[in-house]
Protein backbone atom coordinates (compact mmCIF):
# COMPACT_ATOMS: atom_id res chain seq x y z
CA UNK A 1 0.00 0.00 0.00
CA UNK A 2 2.65 2.82 0.96
CA UNK A 3 4.62 2.01 -2.60
CA UNK A 4 1.28 2.50 -4.48
CA UNK A 5 0.45 5.74 -2.31
CA UNK A 6 4.28 7.07 -2.93
CA UNK A 7 4.17 5.78 -6.51
CA UNK A 8 0.50 7.76 -7.12
CA UNK A 9 2.18 11.04 -4.80
CA UNK A 10 4.77 10.65 -7.39
CA UNK A 11 2.44 11.12 -10.30
CA UNK A 12 0.16 13.68 -9.04
CA UNK A 13 3.58 15.69 -8.31
CA UNK A 14 4.41 15.21 -11.96
CA UNK A 15 1.70 16.41 -13.62
CA UNK A 16 0.78 19.45 -11.00
CA UNK A 17 4.89 20.64 -11.95
CA UNK A 18 4.57 20.12 -15.66
CA UNK A 19 1.38 22.02 -15.66
CA UNK A 20 2.28 24.73 -13.51
CA UNK A 21 6.24 24.84 -14.67
CA UNK A 22 4.50 24.75 -18.25
CA UNK A 23 1.71 27.68 -17.63
CA UNK A 24 4.86 29.86 -16.70
CA UNK A 25 6.65 29.54 -19.64
CA UNK A 26 5.90 32.10 -22.07
CA UNK A 27 3.91 31.24 -25.18
CA UNK A 28 5.85 30.48 -29.07
CA UNK A 29 4.92 33.59 -30.92
CA UNK A 30 4.67 32.08 -34.42
CA UNK A 31 3.03 33.43 -37.61
CA UNK A 32 0.01 31.03 -39.62
CA UNK A 33 2.88 29.63 -42.00
CA UNK A 34 4.70 28.56 -39.16
CA UNK A 35 2.24 27.52 -36.80
CA UNK A 36 3.00 23.50 -37.04
CA UNK A 37 6.65 23.84 -36.46
CA UNK A 38 5.93 26.22 -33.31
CA UNK A 39 3.85 23.42 -32.06
CA UNK A 40 6.56 20.98 -32.81
CA UNK A 41 8.93 23.35 -30.69
CA UNK A 42 6.78 23.43 -28.03
CA UNK A 43 5.80 19.98 -27.48
CA UNK A 44 9.69 19.17 -27.69
CA UNK A 45 10.16 22.32 -24.78
CA UNK A 46 6.72 20.35 -22.94
CA UNK A 47 8.27 16.82 -22.93
CA UNK A 48 11.68 17.91 -21.79
CA UNK A 49 10.30 19.40 -18.92
CA UNK A 50 8.15 16.74 -18.07
CA UNK A 51 11.39 14.43 -18.23
CA UNK A 52 13.82 16.42 -16.12
CA UNK A 53 10.70 16.65 -13.69
CA UNK A 54 10.38 12.97 -13.51
CA UNK A 55 14.33 12.96 -13.15
CA UNK A 56 14.09 14.64 -9.89
CA UNK A 57 10.83 12.92 -8.40
CA UNK A 58 12.97 10.03 -9.20
CA UNK A 59 15.18 10.00 -6.18
CA UNK A 60 12.83 11.70 -3.68
CA UNK A 61 12.16 9.74 -0.60
CA UNK A 62 7.75 10.09 0.80
CA UNK A 63 8.63 12.85 3.09
CA UNK A 64 10.51 14.97 0.06
CA UNK A 65 7.18 13.57 -2.08
CA UNK A 66 5.32 15.41 1.11
CA UNK A 67 7.30 18.69 1.03
CA UNK A 68 6.97 18.98 -2.90
CA UNK A 69 3.15 18.34 -2.60
CA UNK A 70 3.12 20.46 0.51
CA UNK A 71 4.81 23.45 -1.33
CA UNK A 72 2.34 22.91 -4.64
CA UNK A 73 -0.70 23.20 -2.06
CA UNK A 74 0.17 26.76 -0.67
CA UNK A 75 1.34 28.04 -3.98
CA UNK A 76 -2.07 27.34 -5.24
CA UNK A 77 -4.02 28.53 -2.04
CA UNK A 78 -2.19 31.59 -2.70
CA UNK A 79 -3.48 32.51 -6.23
CA UNK A 80 -6.59 31.50 -5.30
CA UNK A 81 -7.06 33.63 -2.36
CA UNK A 82 -4.68 36.03 -1.91
CA UNK A 83 -6.25 39.17 -1.24
CA UNK A 84 -3.80 41.45 -3.51
CA UNK A 85 -2.88 38.19 -6.23
CA UNK A 86 0.08 37.73 -6.96
CA UNK A 87 2.71 36.95 -10.22
CA UNK A 88 3.22 32.63 -10.29
CA UNK A 89 6.80 33.87 -11.26
CA UNK A 90 7.28 35.52 -8.11
CA UNK A 91 6.11 32.49 -6.45
CA UNK A 92 8.21 30.22 -7.65
CA UNK A 93 11.00 32.56 -7.44
CA UNK A 94 10.40 33.09 -3.92
CA UNK A 95 10.85 29.34 -3.63
CA UNK A 96 13.97 29.05 -5.28
CA UNK A 97 15.28 31.60 -2.95
CA UNK A 98 14.06 30.40 0.04
CA UNK A 99 15.70 27.03 -0.82
CA UNK A 100 18.94 28.83 -1.21
CA UNK A 101 18.56 30.68 2.31
CA UNK A 102 17.43 27.17 3.61
CA UNK A 103 21.03 26.29 3.39
CA UNK A 104 22.21 28.33 6.20
CA UNK A 105 25.55 29.42 4.26
CA UNK A 106 25.93 32.52 4.05
CA UNK A 107 28.63 32.19 0.25
CA UNK A 108 25.64 30.49 -1.58
CA UNK A 109 23.11 32.83 -3.42
CA UNK A 110 20.48 33.63 -5.68
CA UNK A 111 21.47 36.07 -8.25
CA UNK A 112 18.63 37.35 -10.30
CA UNK A 113 19.34 38.68 -13.65
CA UNK A 114 20.10 41.77 -12.44
CA UNK A 115 22.56 40.86 -9.34
CA UNK A 116 23.72 38.01 -11.63
CA UNK A 117 25.29 41.13 -14.14
CA UNK A 118 26.65 43.07 -11.31
CA UNK A 119 28.70 39.39 -10.19
CA UNK A 120 30.21 38.92 -13.73
CA UNK A 121 31.19 42.97 -14.08
CA UNK A 122 32.96 42.93 -10.45
CA UNK A 123 34.73 39.49 -11.36
CA UNK A 124 36.20 41.50 -14.24
CA UNK A 125 38.10 43.95 -11.60
CA UNK A 126 36.09 47.41 -12.64
CA UNK A 127 32.64 48.27 -11.04
CA UNK A 128 31.01 51.39 -9.45
CA UNK A 129 30.71 50.84 -5.31
CA UNK A 130 32.52 52.03 -2.56
CA UNK A 131 35.48 49.46 -2.40
CA UNK A 132 35.16 47.07 0.09
CA UNK A 133 34.79 42.83 0.31
CA UNK A 134 31.73 41.67 2.66
CA UNK A 135 31.03 38.21 4.10
CA UNK A 136 29.45 36.99 7.07
CA UNK A 137 30.51 36.76 10.50
CA UNK A 138 28.41 36.34 13.98
CA UNK A 139 25.33 36.16 11.69
CA UNK A 140 26.30 39.70 10.83
CA UNK A 141 27.35 41.39 7.15
CA UNK A 142 31.15 42.19 8.17
CA UNK A 143 33.81 43.90 6.29
CA UNK A 144 36.60 41.37 5.09
CA UNK A 145 38.55 44.11 3.92
CA UNK A 146 38.27 47.88 2.18
CA UNK A 147 39.91 47.77 -1.03
CA UNK A 148 43.23 49.74 -1.02
CA UNK A 149 42.66 53.25 -2.25
CA UNK A 150 39.54 52.94 -2.70
CA UNK A 151 36.11 55.44 -0.97
CA UNK A 152 35.78 52.86 1.76
CA UNK A 153 39.20 52.75 2.43
CA UNK A 154 39.74 56.32 2.40
CA UNK A 155 36.70 57.03 4.88
CA UNK A 156 38.53 54.64 7.26
CA UNK A 157 36.46 51.96 7.03
CA UNK A 158 38.61 48.95 8.50
CA UNK A 159 38.56 44.79 7.90
CA UNK A 160 36.28 43.53 10.99
CA UNK A 161 33.65 46.02 10.95
CA UNK A 162 30.16 45.28 10.69
CA UNK A 163 27.45 47.14 8.40
CA UNK A 164 24.92 47.69 10.70
CA UNK A 165 22.59 49.85 7.94
CA UNK A 166 22.48 51.14 4.64
CA UNK A 167 21.20 54.11 4.05
CA UNK A 168 19.17 53.93 7.61
CA UNK A 169 17.85 50.57 6.58
CA UNK A 170 19.13 47.68 8.71
CA UNK A 171 20.80 44.86 7.89
CA UNK A 172 19.00 42.76 10.36
CA UNK A 173 18.64 39.74 8.38
CA UNK A 174 19.68 41.08 5.23
CA UNK A 175 20.89 38.58 2.80
CA UNK A 176 24.68 39.22 1.80
CA UNK A 177 23.86 39.62 -2.06
CA UNK A 178 21.56 42.07 -1.10
CA UNK A 179 23.13 44.27 1.15
CA UNK A 180 26.42 44.46 -1.37
CA UNK A 181 23.77 45.54 -4.31
CA UNK A 182 22.67 48.28 -2.09
CA UNK A 183 25.65 49.46 -1.47
CA UNK A 184 26.79 49.43 -4.76
CA UNK A 185 25.83 52.44 -7.26
CA UNK A 186 26.71 54.74 -9.75
CA UNK A 187 29.77 56.50 -9.53
CA UNK A 188 29.52 60.31 -7.64
CA UNK A 189 26.35 58.94 -5.97
CA UNK A 190 26.69 58.43 -1.69
CA UNK A 191 25.55 55.96 0.14
CA UNK A 192 25.17 56.39 4.31
CA UNK A 193 26.71 53.34 5.93
CA UNK A 194 26.30 52.87 9.64
CA UNK A 195 29.27 50.83 10.87
CA UNK A 196 29.85 49.20 13.89
CA UNK A 197 33.54 48.48 15.50
CA UNK A 198 34.13 46.57 18.42
CA UNK A 199 34.21 48.53 21.66
CA UNK A 200 33.13 51.61 19.45
CA UNK A 201 29.65 53.30 19.45
CA UNK A 202 28.14 52.78 16.02
CA UNK A 203 29.05 55.55 13.67
CA UNK A 204 27.73 57.16 10.19
CA UNK A 205 29.76 56.86 7.41
CA UNK A 206 28.75 59.25 4.04
CA UNK A 207 30.73 58.15 1.18
CA UNK A 208 30.58 59.04 -2.24
CA UNK A 209 30.66 56.34 -4.81
CA UNK A 210 33.17 55.38 -7.42
CA UNK A 211 34.65 53.40 -10.12
CA UNK A 212 36.10 50.82 -8.61
CA UNK A 213 39.17 48.97 -10.48
CA UNK A 214 41.23 46.94 -8.63
CA UNK A 215 44.76 46.53 -9.33
CA UNK A 216 46.36 43.78 -7.75
CA UNK A 217 50.48 43.74 -7.11
CA UNK A 218 52.33 46.83 -5.90
CA UNK A 219 56.30 45.91 -4.68
CA UNK A 220 59.53 48.00 -4.40
CA UNK A 221 62.66 47.41 -2.86
CA UNK A 222 63.45 48.02 1.05
CA UNK A 223 66.50 48.45 2.09
CA UNK A 224 68.92 45.52 3.24
CA UNK A 225 68.38 44.00 -0.36
CA UNK A 226 64.20 43.19 1.17
CA UNK A 227 61.78 43.25 -1.75
CA UNK A 228 58.27 43.91 -0.65
CA UNK A 229 55.40 43.25 -2.52
CA UNK A 230 51.88 44.04 -2.00
CA UNK A 231 48.99 41.94 -3.34
CA UNK A 232 45.44 43.54 -3.05
CA UNK A 233 43.11 40.84 -4.54
CA UNK A 234 43.72 37.61 -6.69
CA UNK A 235 42.11 38.04 -10.36
CA UNK A 236 42.71 36.43 -13.40
CA UNK A 237 46.02 38.77 -14.03
CA UNK A 238 47.44 37.87 -10.53
CA UNK A 239 49.77 35.55 -10.71
CA UNK A 240 51.52 36.49 -14.32
CA UNK A 241 51.83 40.09 -12.71
CA UNK A 242 53.29 38.63 -9.25
CA UNK A 243 55.85 36.73 -11.42
CA UNK A 244 56.98 40.06 -13.34
CA UNK A 245 57.11 41.95 -10.34
CA UNK A 246 59.17 39.12 -8.53
CA UNK A 247 61.53 38.86 -11.84
CA UNK A 248 62.05 42.89 -11.09
CA UNK A 249 63.01 43.21 -7.62
CA UNK A 250 65.26 40.24 -8.18
CA UNK A 251 66.75 41.62 -10.69
CA UNK A 252 67.86 44.55 -8.61
CA UNK A 253 69.30 42.58 -6.61
CA UNK A 254 67.04 40.90 -3.76
CA UNK A 255 68.09 38.57 -1.08
CA UNK A 256 65.01 37.98 0.83
CA UNK A 257 60.88 38.76 0.24
CA UNK A 258 58.16 40.56 2.55
CA UNK A 259 54.51 39.48 0.78
CA UNK A 260 51.61 41.38 2.00
CA UNK A 261 48.66 40.24 1.90
CA UNK A 262 46.97 42.19 4.57
CA UNK A 263 43.16 43.43 3.59
CA UNK A 264 43.28 40.91 0.62
CA UNK A 265 39.93 39.22 0.52
CA UNK A 266 40.94 36.40 -2.07
CA UNK A 267 39.46 35.61 -5.24
CA UNK A 268 40.75 33.23 -8.00
CA UNK A 269 41.80 30.06 -6.42
CA UNK A 270 44.27 29.07 -9.58
CA UNK A 271 46.36 32.64 -8.97
CA UNK A 272 46.89 31.78 -5.43
CA UNK A 273 48.59 28.66 -6.41
CA UNK A 274 50.58 30.11 -8.56
CA UNK A 275 51.60 33.06 -6.40
CA UNK A 276 52.31 30.20 -3.89
CA UNK A 277 54.37 28.35 -6.04
CA UNK A 278 56.68 30.97 -6.23
CA UNK A 279 57.84 30.40 -2.61
CA UNK A 280 56.73 26.98 -1.28
CA UNK A 281 58.95 23.63 -2.57
CA UNK A 282 57.95 21.00 -5.26
CA UNK A 283 54.26 19.62 -3.92
CA UNK A 284 50.63 20.53 -2.95
CA UNK A 285 49.41 24.31 -2.00
CA UNK A 286 45.90 23.33 -1.11
CA UNK A 287 43.28 20.56 -1.29
CA UNK A 288 39.25 20.71 -2.76
CA UNK A 289 37.56 18.46 -0.46
CA UNK A 290 33.74 18.30 -1.18
CA UNK A 291 30.94 16.47 0.76
CA UNK A 292 31.86 13.05 -0.25
CA UNK A 293 35.70 13.39 0.71
CA UNK A 294 36.80 13.48 -2.58
CA UNK A 295 39.61 15.81 -3.39
CA UNK A 296 40.99 17.54 -5.80
CA UNK A 297 44.98 18.94 -5.05
CA UNK A 298 46.84 21.82 -7.22
CA UNK A 299 50.54 21.90 -6.55
CA UNK A 300 53.19 24.19 -6.77
CA UNK A 301 55.50 24.73 -9.93
CA UNK A 302 57.77 25.68 -10.21
CA UNK A 303 58.65 25.31 -6.75
CA UNK A 304 61.01 27.17 -4.42
CA UNK A 305 62.09 28.45 -1.63
CA UNK A 306 64.49 31.17 -3.39
CA UNK A 307 64.98 33.28 -0.11
CA UNK A 308 63.62 34.15 3.39
CA UNK A 309 60.54 34.66 3.04
CA UNK A 310 57.83 37.05 5.46
CA UNK A 311 54.26 37.18 4.73
CA UNK A 312 51.89 39.91 6.19
CA UNK A 313 48.48 38.48 7.13
CA UNK A 314 45.56 40.43 9.63
CA UNK A 315 41.80 40.06 10.28
CA UNK A 316 41.41 40.87 6.48
CA UNK A 317 42.99 38.12 4.82
CA UNK A 318 40.54 35.65 3.56
CA UNK A 319 40.15 32.57 1.06
CA UNK A 320 42.88 33.04 -1.87
CA UNK A 321 45.32 34.99 0.50
CA UNK A 322 44.85 32.27 3.32
CA UNK A 323 45.50 29.40 0.61
CA UNK A 324 49.15 31.57 0.34
CA UNK A 325 49.56 31.95 3.83
CA UNK A 326 48.79 28.32 4.84
CA UNK A 327 51.24 26.58 2.22
CA UNK A 328 53.49 29.28 3.21
CA UNK A 329 53.19 27.86 7.25
CA UNK A 330 52.36 24.54 6.27
CA UNK A 331 55.63 23.97 4.34
CA UNK A 332 58.11 25.81 6.28
CA UNK A 333 58.65 28.41 3.39
CA UNK A 334 58.12 31.28 5.72
CA UNK A 335 56.83 33.00 8.53
CA UNK A 336 53.31 34.58 9.06
CA UNK A 337 53.80 37.69 10.85
CA UNK A 338 50.44 39.88 12.02
CA UNK A 339 47.16 38.92 13.62
CA UNK A 340 44.72 35.92 12.88
CA UNK A 341 43.13 35.89 9.53
CA UNK A 342 39.41 35.67 8.43
CA UNK A 343 38.65 32.14 8.33
CA UNK A 344 36.99 31.80 4.50
CA UNK A 345 38.44 29.08 3.48
CA UNK A 346 34.86 27.58 1.16
CA UNK A 347 34.56 26.63 -2.18
CA UNK A 348 31.44 28.95 -4.29
CA UNK A 349 30.13 27.13 -8.14
CA UNK A 350 28.18 29.28 -10.29
CA UNK A 351 25.17 27.25 -11.58
CA UNK A 352 23.24 28.88 -14.42
CA UNK A 353 19.77 28.10 -14.58
CA UNK A 354 19.07 29.02 -18.16
CA UNK A 355 16.89 32.06 -17.68
CA UNK A 356 19.66 34.39 -16.90
CA UNK A 357 19.70 34.16 -13.36
CA UNK A 358 22.05 31.48 -11.52
CA UNK A 359 22.80 29.83 -7.67
CA UNK A 360 26.34 30.36 -6.10
CA UNK A 361 26.76 27.76 -4.36
CA UNK A 362 29.05 26.38 -1.75
CA UNK A 363 30.40 22.88 -2.63
CA UNK A 364 33.63 22.45 -1.31
CA UNK A 365 36.47 23.24 1.54
CA UNK A 366 39.99 24.25 1.37
CA UNK A 367 42.88 22.33 3.30
CA UNK A 368 45.99 23.24 3.31
CA UNK A 369 49.20 21.02 2.77
CA UNK A 370 49.07 19.65 6.39
CA UNK A 371 45.36 19.29 5.96
CA UNK A 372 44.30 21.67 8.15
CA UNK A 373 40.91 23.53 7.36
CA UNK A 374 40.70 26.89 6.95
CA UNK A 375 36.82 27.85 6.81
CA UNK A 376 35.57 29.34 10.31
CA UNK A 377 38.79 28.77 11.73
CA UNK A 378 41.58 30.95 9.90
CA UNK A 379 45.54 31.00 10.66
CA UNK A 380 47.23 31.98 13.42
CA UNK A 381 50.45 33.73 12.58
CA UNK A 382 54.06 32.58 14.01
CA UNK A 383 54.83 35.67 15.26
CA UNK A 384 51.74 37.89 16.55
CA UNK A 385 51.87 41.71 15.85
CA UNK A 386 48.90 43.92 16.66
CA UNK A 387 48.74 47.25 14.48
CA UNK A 388 48.55 50.02 16.67
CA UNK A 389 44.94 51.90 17.15
CA UNK A 390 46.22 54.99 15.60
CA UNK A 391 48.45 53.36 13.33
CA UNK A 392 46.92 55.20 10.01
CA UNK A 393 47.11 59.12 11.72
CA UNK A 394 51.09 58.39 12.32
CA UNK A 395 51.82 56.67 9.35
CA UNK A 396 53.66 53.88 11.23
CA UNK A 397 53.31 50.23 10.12
CA UNK A 398 54.74 48.07 13.18
CA UNK A 399 53.90 44.49 11.46
CA UNK A 400 55.78 45.95 8.61
CA UNK A 401 58.86 47.11 10.40
CA UNK A 402 58.55 43.19 12.64
CA UNK A 403 58.63 41.81 9.43
CA UNK A 404 61.87 43.32 8.38
CA UNK A 405 63.47 42.27 11.56
CA UNK A 406 62.34 38.70 11.37
CA UNK A 407 64.60 38.42 7.48
CA UNK A 408 67.72 40.28 8.90
CA UNK A 409 67.59 37.80 11.38
CA UNK A 410 67.52 35.38 8.47
CA UNK A 411 70.24 36.54 6.31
Amino acid sequence: MTTIMHRNAKGIIAALLAFLLLACTPALAAPADAGRQAKEAKAGTNAAVVDEINEHLAVMNAEELAATLKLLRVRGLINAAYVDGTSKIDLMTGAVKGAIEAVGDPYSQYFDAHTLKEFMIEAKGVFGGVGMVLGMKDKRITVIAPIEGTPADRAGIASGDWIIAINGQTTKDMALDAAVSKIRGKEGTEVILTVGRTGQEPSDYTIVRDTIEIKTVAGKMLEGDIGYIRLTFFNENTGESFAAKLRELEGQGMKAAILDLRNNPGGILEESVKVAGQFIPRGPVVSVVTRDGSRRTSYAEPGGPRYPLVVLINGGSASASEIVAGAVQDTGAGTLVGTHSFGKGSVQNLVPLGDGTAIKLTVARYHTPKDRVIDGVGLEPDVLVVQPADARETGRDTQLERAIEVLREKL
